[in-house]
């Protein structure tokens, strides 16, 4: 039965993901990277949450819970205030552009030079840590919870082996072959699934607590972990609490305001208002978050009696332990929607950037669109495989996945916010200036913390941690722009162009929305500290 299930609700979801692509032209750019810019505001925010919400959160941000408790929540409800700040200044600013990456938008505001710099960095950050990690936790999740290496009568690292190439492949398939609009409608099918899918594990682990009582299971879990439930990180935590005003805010505005992956959802929408409305709608179910994705952590801390070799494998166990055998087909069907999900819209960017940021503007400038499209599907190609075979090399990896994740995203994320926060509010800032900032920011951040941190931390020295590095790398880097600017100025101030290639009225309920948005956020931090 559970088989049946998973194969049914898979065969459903690339069914219909395949039948809405029929009507979009997918041999144009915007047809096949953008998915015709005609996403509405649910489809981007289905689609939003599904490329963000994969096993990498899922299962990753459980296992810090399953260790530190609530401070990791910071991850979801920030995100909440980033999407508003993308609604209210950013995205008004990439629609008036017309442009589909983020790349371009920095070659209008800059250069060429800044644009290559910039993609090259989004590129091998997708390459060497957000494809792998999708695929290496979305392998860990399905061999612990199905018992795939027993099945298969291999060890856990031959097993991961064999998952890891068969999420892989079949990724790929999704996000070379059906560009953004495929990408988009399954992601907005799967989302669905997973909330509800999501929300039955913490409800049937309280069950399980509570002898088939959830209030009486989570005062059971309360009650017996009161420390697990302190919002406020102390300075041993993985989220000590000043840091959400120093890289916390500075991961989740890049993540929801400048990462290609994400942004390219909205940069697909039919006008501003459809695509604020996405943003927003998102921010409202990311506050809900946390109970998809740091609670069953929590409970699996009271049912293993916090004895697991490997905290990321807390919510496979913890989904084993108490799921009814009859919902793990469509579970597994789900989640490995999730992982597909994450993985090809991480893919399908990439392939965007290098056709239109590499192929087209250096390798063969005269190109069809047809032939630019091909060009990136073959890169897309190259890139799938590079990733899955460095993706099981992550098994045991030190602090966990989701930490992994996080640390060596600063490498981009810090200069890449920084240059475009500053470019928009500043419009004397040069091209000069933004490259010597991002150059500095990627080898002082990858030398500090990758170099100087072993050192300091073997001698017994304190070392910041590292949401604290970027917080102060990124104001380095601002300094460095402004300073650069000072010395050498634009000869023009920097104005920008309205290409009319969609509406830009904004939504109209966008201030009460977006500000209320923010109160919640605040209120929960007040309420749970």
């Amino acid at each position: 039965m559970g088989i049946i299930s998973f194969v049914g609700f898979t065969l459903f979801v690339a069914v219909i993901a395949y039948l809405s692509t029929l009507k979009t032209d997918e041999k144009s750019s915007d047809g096949y990277f953008l998915g015709g810019r005609s996403l509405t505001g649910p489809v981007i925010a289905g689609s939003l949450l599904l490329t963000n919400l994969s096993t990498e959160q899922i299962v990753g941000m459980n296992g810090v819970s399953f260790r530190d408790g609530l401070p990791i929540i910071a991850y979801e409800v920030v995100a909440a205030i980033a999407m508003v700040f993308t609604a209210f200044v950013l995205l008004p600013k990439y629609l008036k552009s017309g442009i589909a990456t983020i790349p371009q938008f920095l070659e209008n505001r800059y250069s060429k030079s800044t644009k290559t710099i910039v993609s090259l960095l989004f590129l091998l950050g997708y390459a060497i840590s957000m494809l792998p990690t999708v695929l290496y936790s979305g392998a860990l999740a399905i061999n612990t919870m199905f018992d795939i290496p027993e099945a298969l009568g291999v060890g856990p690292e031959q097993a991961l082996w064999i998952t890891v190439w068969a999420i892989g492949i079949l990724g790929s398939i999704y996000a070379i072959f059906g560009g953004l609009k495929a990408v988009a409608v399954s992601d907005s099918i799967n989302a669905i699934g997973l909330i509800v899918g999501g929300a039955l594990i913490p409800i049937f682990g309280l069950m399980f607590i509570g002898d088939g009582n959830v209030f009486k299971g989570l005062n059971t879990l309360t009650t017996a972990l009161p420390e697990k439930f302190i919002i406020i990180g102390g300075p041993d935590s993985d989220v000590p609490f000043w840091t959400l005003f120093t890289g916390m805010i500075i991961v989740n505005f890049y993540y929801w305001g400048t990462n290609q992956a994400i942004i390219q959802r909205a940069l697909g929408a039919k006008n501003l208002k459809e695509g604020q409305k996405g943003l927003l709608l998102a921010a409202f179910i990311k506050i809900l978050g946390p109970i998809i994705v740091v609670l069953p952590g929590i409970i699996a801390f009271y049912i293993f009696n916090g004895d697991l070799a490997n905290a990321d494998e807390a919510y496979p166990m913890l989904v084993k332990k108490v799921l009814p055998t009859a919902f793990i087909g469509f579970f597994a069907a789900v989640l490995f929607g999730a992982i597909l999900s994450s993985f090809n819209s991480a893919l399908n960017s990439s392939v965007t950037l290098f056709g239109l940021d590499f192929y087209k503007q250096y390798i063969n400038k005269n190109a069809s669109e047809l032939k630019v499209v091909k060009a990136g599907k073959t890169f897309g190609i190259v890139l799938a495989l590079f990733s899955m075979a460095i993706a099981p090399l992550l098994y045991g990896v030190e602090g966990g996945i989701f930490t992994y994740l996080q640390e060596l995203n600063g490498t981009h994320s810090v200069p890449i916010l920084a240059i475009i926060i500053v470019g928009i509010f500043f419009k004397r800032v040069t091209a000069k200036a933004a490259n010597i900032a991002i150059l500095f920011s990627v080898v002082s951040y990858l030398v500090t913390l990758y170099v100087l941190r072993p050192i300091a931390l073997e001698s017994g020295s304190y070392f910041p941690h590292f949401l604290h590095l970027m917080g102060i790398i990124f104001v380095i880097a601002v300094v460095i722009m402004f300073t650069v600017s000072a010395i050498k100025p634009r000869e023009t101030v920097y104005t920008q162009e309205y290409t009319k290639q969609v509406d830009i009225k904004p939504w109209k309920y966008l201030k009460p929305v977006g500000y209320a948005l923010i109160v919640v956020v605040v209120a929960l931090y007040i309420l749970l500290s």
